[in-house]
């Protein structure tokens, strides 16, 4: 049981957890690296903590009300509730102590892997950009308090004067984004391991609850996917039994978060639970219209978006909060999702155009704006006028701001044509591809990028800063280049790169040199663990002013016989990685992109460039969680891949690749990309993915990965050729490609090269055992 105490008029779901100026990653780094202990990444981790609820305080919310919640990982949400409750599977068994712990070393090692044990799987955070790794379980996993950070956490802001508010992945949710472990039978479910569950949650509430917590977090926003391959009934059922569970107890008010959509029919189950509020994305999702039995239940408006940087309609926003006040009088506001997905402070950015700005909100900011919101609950909307009135006079001033909208761009799209998005038969293409190229059995190639030295990082910022001529770096550039496709022919590849030392970022070089875009200095963003992107601003029309990159493929291409891949991003992975206008759907803008990709794309076939990777790694983050919003996204998605690539001769190859991408969900969008090759990463899975390739028919060319580059660990030769045999084994021969599992960005040199030189001995004993009679 409970006594409840007042939900805070304002609170967010979570804020950036990575420090202003990636403290946490650069202390992370440094442990793995052996050149801090783990004292010294505890104190960093306290300091950052406690900055984040100084400075919440400062913008707003309440020191003592429970607005602050305590949402810091050192890596991921998810992989800190399966460590909580002590599903670490049993290849890591060594790592965990006698009292079924497991110290900072062993959880890194959970997630990164070593030597011969694989890291856990990692996959797309709903809709997000954000990676979270995938918990393993089965029956056999033995369930257990085993952690306590959440509680030292909460004890660790009760010392310093704050009262916050513990948070942690809900039990249906981390069970429902599981996958069955090894030893595993066939049907096994993890969410089957409900009931065993339930009362380690229980316990971790009851010792909340003793130390003084007042309100728990618990999210649950699997509560509004569809795409989850459970059915909707026995996900319902699941979360009846679980909160029925959960609120019988000694604990704090329970706050189930659900955020990415609308919880449409689980909002009636979790007010009947008992759950003492209930959070609700009004961004992503839309206003219920009606909801029984809620009694005293807060209903908690997510009317301020925590996906993207506008500053967005402050008067809509209040106006959402009102209509939620027609159901029910306890309203409070948040975030529509953590925060985490946004950089923290706009006022970082000494760079940006000054209008820009005046039109963005970062995460710092999206938090004033929830306390100026909550003060319009409790003083009526005439307390809040000002700042209403300003939001709406800045978002005027960015509708009819030059370069928002092109009349040149508005008129190439209005001339579309179905013929602008077909190609000739892929059976004809691949006929004339071969003839061309004259690439052997299963072709080896690499994703694009090759590891980025230091010197390579400091000479583009000495470029950026002017300390470098534009011929000077050129040559640096060039030099680096020459060294990479030199390494590439001593290795044995078969189709080369010129691995991306010029770019920044996959998609903040092409926005660098786009119209429409703008780019931060300190915007960054966790990706996954200690990976941080800096995603563009994506806030006008958008057009190509001159080739991008053309002279670096070309330059490529002189220094070798072997075909060299042209290396673009796709029009969907650069809309999903940057923040996008929201002025019009997304659909149009992916269209501008694809038209500036178009005109690259036929530049390097005309300087020729006969094989050109045009990377949508986003296709499958991009899919709504709600069904029925997903044929609208599949048909401009897969338009704006086509637009952008339809162009070309059969003799030139299109490829593509996708990350994380469950490729059985969208296999019939990836078919209709109609790209010649396709590489997805598969590694992880242990080449899962291929019996999807094979149910499906799929029959175009097809590079499941076998290099799993997101892990220090090298693959053994054993280890690549099971994966090859594997894939062999469902793909034929005439399709199947062997590549990474995505670029090598940010992979060192020798594990680099330890790796790729493993996969061609692979390759290699492949190719022998195939072309050698039994």
């Amino acid at each position: 049981m409970t006594n409840q105490t007042s939900f805070p008029a304002g609170t967010i779901l979570g804020y950036p957890r990575i420090g202003r100026r990636r403290e946490l990653k650069k202390a992370v780094e440094a442990f793995w690296a052996g050149r801090i202990d783990a004292a010294e990444l505890e104190t960093t981790a306290a300091g950052l903590r406690s900055a984040t609820r100084a400075r919440l305080v400062e913008l707003g919310l309440g020191q003592s009300d429970s607005s602050i919640p305590e949402s810091f990982s050192f890596y991921d949400q998810v992989l800190d509730a399966a460590v909580t409750v002590g599903a670490i599977p049993t290849r890591f068994a060594d790592l965990v102590g006698d009292d079924g712990r497991i110290d900072l070393a062993g959880y890194f090692t959970v997630a990164r892997g070593e030597g011969a044990r694989a890291p856990l799987e990692m996959t797309k955070w709903f809709d997000t950009n954000y990676h979270y790794l995938v918990p393993e379980i089965g029956p056999s996993t033995v369930f257990s308090l085993a952690s306590d950070r959440l509680l030292d956490e909460f004890l660790e802001a009760k010392a310093e004067g704050y009262l916050t508010r513990p948070s942690i992945v809900g039990p249906v949710t981390l069970l429902l984004l599981s996958k069955p472990s090894d030893d595993a039978p066939e049907g096994f479910r993890p969410l089957d391991r409900l009931e065993e569950l339930l009362p380690v949650y229980a316990e971790l509430l009851a010792k909340l609850a003793d130390a003084g917590a007042e309100w728990v977090q618990l999210d649950e926003s699997a509560l509004v996917s569809e795409s989850i391959d459970v059915d909707r009934a026995t996900t319902l059922e699941a979360t009846r039994l679980a909160y029925a569970a959960l609120t019988a107890g000694e604990r704090p008010s329970i706050f189930v978060a659900a955020a990415y959509n609308s919880l449409d029919d689980a909002l009636p189950v979790l007010v009947d639970s008992g759950v003492e509020a209930i959070g609700l994305d009004l961004v992503r999702g839309s206003l219920p219209t009606h909801v029984e039995h809620l009694g005293e239940t807060v209903l908690v408006g997510g009317v301020v978006d925590g996906h993207n940087i506008w500053r967005g309609d402050l008067a809509a926003a209040y106006d959402k909060l009102e209509a939620l006040g027609t159901l029910t009088f306890n309203v409070s506001v948040s975030s529509s999702t953590s925060l985490q997905h946004l950089p923290h402070d706009v006022t970082d950015e000494s760079k940006l155009d000054p209008r820009l700005v005046s039109w963005l909100a970062f995460a710092d900011q999206k938090v004033q704006q929830i306390a100026t919101l909550a003060h319009g609950l409790s003083g009526g909307r005439v307390a809040i006028q000002s700042e209403l009135d300003a939001a709406t006079d800045a978002l005027a001033d960015r509708l009819a701001a030059p370069g928002v909208r092109d009349g040149d761009v508005r008129l190439r799209e209005a001339a579309l044509t179905e013929g602008d998005f077909a190609r000739a038969a892929y059976a004809d293409r691949l006929e004339a591809q071969e003839a061309a190229l004259g690439l052997p059995f299963l072709p080896t190639t690499t994703i694009g990028s090759f590891p980025q030295t230091g010197d390579i990082r400091r000479a583009r910022a000495r470029f950026v800063k002017g300390e470098l001529s534009a011929e000077e770096y050129t040559e640096l550039m060039r030099a680096e280049i020459r060294r990479v496709v030199e390494l590439q022919e001593e290795i044995g590849l078969d189709v080369l790169v010129h691995g991306e030392p010029e770019r920044n970022d996959m998609v903040q070089y092409f926005a660098e040199n786009l119209d429409g875009f703008a780019v931060t200095e300190n915007g960054w963003v966790q990706s996954y663990g200690s990976r941080c992107t800096r995603p563009s601003i994506l806030w006008g029309d958008v057009s190509r002013p001159a080739p991008i990159t053309v002279d670096w493929s070309v330059y490529t291409q002189s220094l070798t016989p072997k075909p060299v891949k042209g290396m673009l991003t796709g029009p969907v992975t650069i809309l999903a990685w940057s923040f996008v206008r929201d002025d019009q759907p997304l659909g149009e803008t992916a269209r501008q992109v694809a038209f500036a990709l178009r005109d690259e794309i036929a530049d390097l076939e005309a300087a020729g460039i006969g094989i050109v990777q045009v990377d949508e790694p986003a296709l499958r983050e991009l899919l709504p969680l709600k069904q029925r919003d997903q044929p609208s996204y599949l048909d401009w998605s897969v338009g704006s891949f086509k637009l952008a690539t339809a162009g070309v001769r059969s003799e030139t190859q299109i490829h593509t690749h996708l990350c994380y991408s469950e490729f059985g969900v969208v296999i019939d969008a990836i078919r209709e990309l109609d790209a010649d090759v396709t590489s997805i990463e598969a590694a992880r899975s242990r080449m899962d993915v291929v019996h999807d390739i094979e149910s499906s028919g799929f029959d175009h060319g097809v590079g499941p990965g076998v290099y799993d580059i997101h892990s220090p660990r090298v693959p053994s030769v054993d280890e690549v050729t099971e994966l090859l045999e594997k894939a062999l084994s469902a793909v034929p021969e005439r399709q199947l490609w062997v590549n990474p599992d995505c670029g090598l960005k940010t992979r060192g040199y020798d594990e680099t090269v330890e790796s790729l030189k493993n996969v061609i001995e692979a390759t290699n004993r492949v190719r022998t055992r195939v072309a050698t009679p039994a």
